[in-house]
């Protein structure tokens, strides 16, 4: 499956088979948390948080694909990603785009 930010795949003619989403909801965890507190006043990467943002964008991007697997898709074009806080200590990562099937020029 082809993933792309950009609105076409080059030497293919796109049909549009509608908009797919994929998303999930990560909470901190008490241990992680204390931890990027410590790092926080004496500075750093807060690793913990990146392990947790990457693990978070691989399965909202994973999600998102199968949605278009469904459809019949051999591509996602247009992906985008965005955050929002579901509660205190919780967000969602989603990554959404256009499934689109692939005709070659």
């Amino acid at each position: 499956m082809i993933v792309t930010n950009t609105e076409f795949v080059p030497g293919y003619e796109i049909e549009i088979l509608g908009v797919v989403f994929g998303n999930t909801v990560r909470a901190k965890h008490i241990g992680k948390d204390i931890l990027a507190g410590l790092k926080n006043i004496i500075g750093g990467e807060l690793q913990e948080y990146t392990e947790m943002l990457a693990d978070a964008r691989r399965e909202a991007m994973n999600r998102m694909i199968n949605e278009a697997k469904k459809l019949g898709a051999d591509a996602v074009v247009n992906v985008r990603f965005t955050t929002s806080q579901t509660m205190t200590g919780a967000a969602e990562l989603l990554a959404y785009g256009t499934a689109v099937k692939l005709r070659k020029v």
